[in-house]
């Protein structure tokens, strides 16, 4: 384990803003890139089929997020598990932690994917609420992506422990392959052999394949000592357990919000129309992509406050989540300055359509985002309580904003405000989720100063 030794002890020694910059710019990166492979597809499908097409592959994201989620329930579970566990000196059961999770990360979303293609119509029907103009092609998209689903979540879940073992750039290098392949597909399935949103879905579940080899290739060669040790495995509840408890608040958190969606859209088709489903769309892709060195500054600091948290370096754990709450407010403050400043290039970029449907989407945009400067210190603070391993605090503050506040917002503003009501909802709840946040920080770095000596 001497190398596992080398590359992660200096997570305990190295100056916190050097740390965090080594840590966060490769998943910055890596985060980009994947964040342009989830939405490259709404990208082509809007130039190269036609709004309805756009909607189709729009509406049936939280299908896709609750795949996401259980990769992130049991990844960012255990790998959390697995780097304060190297903090703590504990390294016999590093191997066991990373064991459980490829079990898990086939077994959970396989069983969930069965699910889905067996009811896939009532699903998009009954559920999701899916038109009758837009079904043929949300069908032949979801169909193909559940179709490879165990890798889109099996790839990202092995990829933590990418990081944690002390190799960030080789993590990002996992999502940059990922995103390459679906970039380079996408034109020649969509647009070379006119397969529409079908080509699209096809390149996406191609590109998570081999993003999956990639890391399974990772942990069977020199570059590592770690192994996944699956033969012989038995499952045991207390690893279990605590993989979910941890993983619990971000999966919940990616769960809340794929239920969000459905409502969301729900609400767009009673107060507009598919054409206001594919606008959303649009204007989630963006903010996705705003946010995206928001979680890949997360994914940075997550591993630093572990290990330390778990090695009881207490001023270190403050001082990086100091640092993480700064940078994130300047990637925040930076993405509304763009949104606020340039909202028709941004929808342009998504769909050759002008007139009602750009209006449409401009005014979405810019009203959905009016407080994203805050965002990041709530993101950061909920992103603080799982890397040190409190799961209920962590779900509390994430939860908050997509359901406590958002869901009962949703569906009173558009009552007084109607298709604006619908847009209006997000910032209000992230005003709201803000007060919660200022709160519990406010005892828990009161807390964290006392155990600092």
């Amino acid at each position: 384990m001497g190398q596992t030794n080398k590359n992660t002890d200096r997570i305990g020694t190295e100056k916190i803003g050097k740390l965090l910059f080594d840590f966060s710019i490769p998943a910055i990166i890596g985060m980009l890139v994947n964040t342009v492979y989830n939405i490259v597809d709404r990208a082509y499908v809007g130039q190269g089929v036609d709004p309805l097409g756009l909607a189709g592959v729009s509406i049936v994201m939280p299908v896709m997020m609750i795949i996401m989620a259980f990769s992130m329930l049991i990844g960012i579970g255990a790998n959390t598990l697995f780097s304060i566990r190297l903090g703590e000196g504990r390294r016999d059961e590093v191997e066991k932690i990373m064991a459980h999770a490829f079990v898990l990360l086939f077994v959970i979303p396989g069983i969930f994917i069965v699910l889905g293609l067996v009811f896939l119509d009532d699903i998009l029907v009954k559920i999701l609420g899916v038109s009758e103009a837009v079904l043929p092609y949300a069908s032949s998209y979801l169909r193909i992506i559940l179709y490879g689903g165990v890798f889109s979540a099996m790839g990202p879940g092995i990829n933590h422990f990418i990081r944690s073992d002390g190799h960030p750039r080789t993590s990002m290098f996992t999502q940059i392959l990922g995103a390459g392949i679906n970039i380079i597909l996408d034109p020649i399935f969509i647009f070379g052999f006119g397969w529409g949103v079908a080509g699209a879905a096809w390149a996406t579940i191609i590109s998570q394949f081999a993003s999956f080899v990639w890391v399974m290739f990772y942990f069977n060669s020199k570059l590592t000592p770690l192994r996944f040790r699956i033969r012989g495995l038995k499952l045991e509840p207390r690893i279990v357990f605590k993989i979910m408890a941890i993983g619990f608040a971000p999966a919940i958190m990616t769960i809340a919000m794929s239920l969000v969606n459905v409502l969301q859209n729900r609400m767009l088709y009673r107060y507009g129309s598919d054409l206001a489903v594919a606008a959303m769309g649009i204007v989630f892709s963006i903010i996705m992509l705003i946010f995206t060195p928001l979680q890949g500054l997360t994914q940075g600091a997550q591993p630093i406050i572990g290990y330390n948290y778990g090695a009881k370096q207490y001023r270190r754990v403050r001082d990086t989540y100091k640092w993480a709450i700064i940078s994130g407010s300047i990637f925040t403050i930076i993405g509304f300055m763009g949104i606020q400043l340039f909202p028709a290039a941004l929808i342009s970029l998504f769909t050759k359509e002008r007139g009602e449907f750009l209006s449409l989407g401009v005014l979405c945009l810019r009203t959905s985002t009016l407080l994203m400067p805050v965002v990041g210190f709530q993101v950061i603070s909920a992103n603080y309580f799982q890397s040190i391993g409190k799961p209920v605090q962590s779900s509390i503050l994430g939860l908050s904003r997509q359901i406590l506040f958002y869901i009962p917002l949703v569906l009173l503003l558009p009552e007084i405000w109607g298709i604006k009501g619908v847009f209006y909802a997000m910032p209000a709840a992230d005003f709201c989720s803000l007060l919660l946040t200022v709160a519990v920080m406010f005892f828990e770095l009161k807390r964290l100063n006392k155990l600092i000596v």
